[in-house]
């Protein structure tokens, strides 16, 4: 499965300490099956996450309330994330309370009111946003306080929830790579197969 690639990349780097799985309702008795079968030892919680995006960080954030930790949110459709990325964002944790992982934009990015070009950015200054994303446990709670008081709240993700209510939080940006690609369309299947292949093979020559 995707989500079992996902899970074993993280339970496999040294940085990590601790596993939490935040899962639809309905999955949390498949998913401590999956976690058995696989013989995880880091996967400590089990949550269960909501209608949107973000009450599933939120899950997790009110999970470790009491703790003094660093929170890493990675999209489960993601299991191409090496392992170089995973330690980048582990190191940056020492420096900053806010990460994102993004990669540069190839493609022109053009910013359109209905039908028309509103305006063409500065390419060179775009970059693609990907996960994991990581903060202090302080920093993410306190801008999600911030953020479930305005009634106007909408973000795509929680870099997003950060930048706009704490924006003096400064979020250190860690450099992707192309073959951490999310699976979100039937098309991504193939291309996702392709590069596991190329990965496989990697290991066997080496």
């Amino acid at each position: 499965m995707v989500v079992e690639h996902t899970i074993d990349a993280f339970e496999r780097n040294s940085h990590i300490d601790e596993i939490a799985i935040v899962s639809n309702p309905m999955l949390i008795s498949e998913f401590e099956d999956i976690v058995l079968r696989n013989g995880w030892k880091k996967v400590k919680k089990i949550l269960k996450g909501g209608k949107e995006r973000y009450d599933s960080s939120l899950s997790a954030i009110n999970a470790y309330a009491s703790d003094d930790v660093n929170l890493i949110f990675h999209d489960a459709v993601r299991p191409l994330v090496s392992q170089r990325i995973i330690n980048d964002v582990a190191e940056a944790l020492h420096h900053h309370h806010a990460i994102d992982v993004a990669i540069p934009a190839t493609d022109t990015i053009i910013d359109v009111e209905g039908d028309f070009i509103h305006s063409i950015p500065e390419r060179s200054r775009l970059k693609r946003g990907q996960t994991p994303q990581a903060f202090a446990i302080t920093t993410i709670r306190e801008a999600y306080d911030k953020a479930l008081k305005d009634p106007q709240f909408k973000v795509t993700d929680d870099c997003g929830v950060v930048k706009k209510y704490l924006p003096d939080q400064p979020i250190f940006v860690v450099n992707g790579e192309e073959t951490n690609m999310k699976l979100t369309y039937k098309e991504d299947t193939y291309i996702m197969d392709k590069f596991f292949q190329l990965r496989n093979a990697g290991k066997e020559l080496g």
